[in-house]
């Protein structure tokens, strides 16, 4: 239980050691403690916390485990919380407290927090167990909690974590999404470094303007349009699934399936995998940064009708399958709900008696 939701230790570390060094030493002499990763979007924070998860692993007899709670409220984290360390009932909170006392030491990762009062009120109620968190996020306004800052590696010796693309480092601030995009697509051929940064100052990489909020960056944007020219629209099909897609992260046939690709998935996974498009938060498990996420929404429609028939018909089939597929289960929950469609609800409402919730 403890390892199968969990990513996969980062592939390479650019730049972080001494980083991961000092929060592997805060989180030792100090636990049961509370973090918070505290980082503009693309600056590394997942992939530090997710070295930080690994490196402690050995010393916690609980385990390392991972939610993904983005913009959900109190009441679903519970659910959430509750599903994942098999709690009983997913609305008791005093039934989850027992099951995380009896872990006797762990660390769980909130990836990706968006709601300060959600999860706030969260760990003001989990308080005093023998639990370790880490939160990611973009911002984070909790007391309570220490806050390390993160910044994008390398950024304060002015080196680049991508030699290909040394001279776009600066032009895209350093972002790793934005570099690790424009580092394939150099590498594998697929255009110079010359021509891709006279193709980004064209459209104002450079320019200084207001955002809208904290995915919106225009170095992200921008390589994300420059490889939305190179996709097949197989591919352009993937990512638009993947864009607007109510769970955390998609098996590989589903991707396919929802996307329409046919005999066409394999390239297209090849496709939208060598530009570096999506991230493998789990093997075999797809999913977009949500940099790159805010970019897809945008710039394609959603089918959340299609989404939510495909999950519910797969918990349907498979109930097995509920930890990995659980933030699907609430999307869809969230898609009968907005609907206003009381043959949604209903059929939301038998799947969960059949799951036994």
């Amino acid at each position: 239980m403890t390892r199968a939701v969990f990513p996969p230790p980062p592939a390479e570390l650019r730049g972080r050691r001494r980083e991961l060094e000092t929060l592997t030493a805060a989180v030792a002499h100090a636990h049961p403690t509370r973090i918070a990763l505290v980082g503009a979007g693309g600056s590394g924070k997942t992939t530090l916390a997710c070295a930080l998860g690994h490196q402690l692993a050995p010393s916690l007899p609980g385990g390392i485990h991972w939610i993904r709670v983005g913009a959900w409220d109190m009441r679903t984290l519970i659910g959430m919380l509750a599903l994942r360390f098999r709690s009983g009932d997913p609305h008791s909170l005093p039934a989850l407290r027992r099951c995380l006392k009896a872990l006797e030491g762990a660390l769980i990762v909130l990836d990706n927090h968006e709601d300060d009062r959600a999860v706030a009120a969260l760990l003001d109620a989990l308080r005093g167990l023998p639990i370790s968190w880490v939160i990611t996020a973009r911002r984070c306004l909790i007391a309570g909690v220490t806050i390390f800052p993160v910044a994008p590696p390398l950024v304060t010796s002015g080196q680049s974590p991508f030699p290909a693309v040394t001279s776009l480092t600066r032009l895209l601030r350093w972002n790793p999404v934005a570099l690790e995009i424009a580092n394939a697509a150099v590498t594998r051929g697929v255009v110079d470094v010359d021509p891709l940064r006279g193709w980004l100052l064209d459209r104002g990489v450079d320019r200084v303007r207001a955002i809208a909020h904290e995915d919106d960056l225009p170095e992200v944007e921008l390589m994300v349009a420059w490889s939305w020219g190179h996709l097949t629209p197989a591919a352009r099909r993937m990512m638009a699934v993947l864009g607007h897609m109510g769970g955390d992260h998609i098996d590989e046939v589903s991707l396919g399936t929802l996307a329409r690709a046919g005999r066409e998935q394999e390239a297209a996974l090849s496709e939208i995998r060598g530009l570096r498009l999506v991230q493998e938060p789990l093997p075999g498990r797809i999913a977009l940064h949500a940099t790159v996420k805010h970019v897809v929404a945008a710039r394609t429609r959603a089918a959340p009708s299609r989404h939510f028939d495909h999950y519910v018909k797969l918990l349907e089939r498979h109930p097995e399958r509920l930890d990995l597929e659980q933030t699907h289960l609430f999307a869809a929950m969230d898609h009968a709900h907005d609907s206003g469609s009381l043959e949604a609800s209903l059929r939301v409402q038998a799947l969960l008696a059949r799951l036994g919730l």
